[in-house]
């Protein structure tokens, strides 16, 4: 990856990496991605072994006790190495759990009130990042083209991502720039896929419809691979993709980005 307007390898910075249950659990490579591309940036990542769920299942089901539980926990985790100036920035490769974090987190604080979490929030939530945003918004990181590695790329904006974070414009940045501008178009793009996490679970069937119509778009715009920032959107892309019989797939903006350095 090609160095930042400033060379962040004299700039000492730290960051905690936060991955998220199902990277944790199912998709490693993300994350090990994630960690290696800031890196490449001279940035040190740390890694609170200690992390858990972030809270976004219990609270999108209606359980915002358990859910606070959750929340509670991250923020003793990571406030104190914010307040003691051990990182500067926690950075998520996730805008689900990134959306969580800065804005449903505040419903909790609300609803179970207490000073030293209402405290916690405030710093974590304005220091908390998704990974893309801060590769292009922090950093100041610049892609070349990849030749003609990634002729056939479009990409699909996550709808926490877009919607509850506002970012679209930071992934569609990096990945124009290894395409050398020539990002395929999606047609639907901002439609959601269909996942929505417990959405796919309680309402099966309207989710497969939704992934079937997302689909039939991939297949018409011609892309080997469309592009996310959720592995739960991936997820649900490459199970409908691969039931289709399509040989487009779904990748994690991070796992093409780390590729695409060793090429």
């Amino acid at each position: 990856m090609n160095q930042s307007k400033t060379d962040t390898k004299k700039m000492n910075i730290r960051v905690g990496l936060f991955v998220s249950c199902i990277v944790d659990v199912l998709y490693p490579q993300v994350g090990l991605a994630a960690a290696k591309l800031l890196a490449d940036q001279g940035v040190e990542v740390v890694f609170p072994e200690n992390q858990t769920c972030c809270g976004q299942p219990t609270f999108n089901a209606g359980h915002q006790k358990e859910s606070y539980t959750l929340a509670a926990n991250f923020l003793d985790i990571f406030a104190p190495l914010l307040e003691r100036r051990d990182i500067s920035a926690i950075v998520i490769p996730s805008g689900s759990c990134a959306a969580m974090i800065k804005h449903s987190y505040s419903t909790l604080i609300e609803k179970y009130p207490s000073e030293k979490q209402a405290r916690q929030y405030a710093i974590v939530s304005e220091n908390t990042y998704e990974f893309s945003e801060y590769l292009v918004d922090i950093l100041g990181v610049e892609l070349s083209p990849r030749d003609s590695l990634y002729e056939r790329l479009t990409y699909h904006p996550c709808c926490h991502l877009m919607r509850d974070l506002q970012i679209d414009r930071q992934p569609r940045q990096l990945l124009e720039a290894i395409t050398n501008n020539n990002l395929l178009p999606l047609t639907e793009a901002e439609t959601c896929c269909g996942f929505g996490g417990l959405f796919s679970l309680w309402n099966d069937e309207i989710s497969v419809e939704m992934g079937l119509r997302k689909v039939k778009h991939l297949k018409a715009s011609g892309a080997d691979l469309v592009v996310v920032n959720d592995v739960g959107c991936m997820t649900h892309l490459n199970g409908i993709l691969i039931k289709q019989g399509h040989t487009c797939r779904a990748v994690h903006i991070t796992e093409l980005l780390a590729e695409s350095e060793t090429k």
